[in-house]
């Protein structure tokens, strides 16, 4: 089973929903939010940062600009991942700004994969 935490706005990429760490940064840089909560964010995305690599290609294409429509989902097995997400959903929440978390058994095409994520080109039937 995957997990992906999505608000309504969509990516211009992707043309996805877009996840958890764009609505946060965007709340983080142009947000009424308390330092608090802005340490917090950076907090978290430091944790990130540290925590969970990088996705090395978004694109189903083998060409070197491809573009970049996969989208990430946790493994859920990525507990502490998972937790710090909904951390961060609960600040965006306390913003107004919806936020649903999604599952699915399949994802899509895979096209990149570690031990707590995958990102993957959706099936026309996944719910993004």
């Amino acid at each position: 089973m995957f997990i992906r935490f999505v608000v309504s706005k969509v990516d211009d990429q992707s043309q996805r929903r877009q996840g958890l760490f764009q609505a946060a940064a965007r709340l983080r840089d142009h947000g009424d939010i308390s330092a608090t909560e802005r340490d917090r964010l950076e907090d978290i995305g430091a944790w990130f940062n540290k925590h969970l690599e990088k996705p090395s290609s978004l694109s189903i294409s083998k060409r070197p600009h491809g573009r970049a429509q996969a989208i990430s989902w946790f493994k859920d097995t990525a507990i502490d991942h998972i937790a710090k997400m909904r951390e961060v959903a609960s600040i965006l929440e306390a913003h107004d700004v919806g936020v649903e978390a999604i599952t699915s058994q399949r994802p899509g095409y895979i096209v990149y994969e570690d031990q707590f994520q995958v990102a993957a080109y959706p099936f026309s039937d996944t719910k993004t």
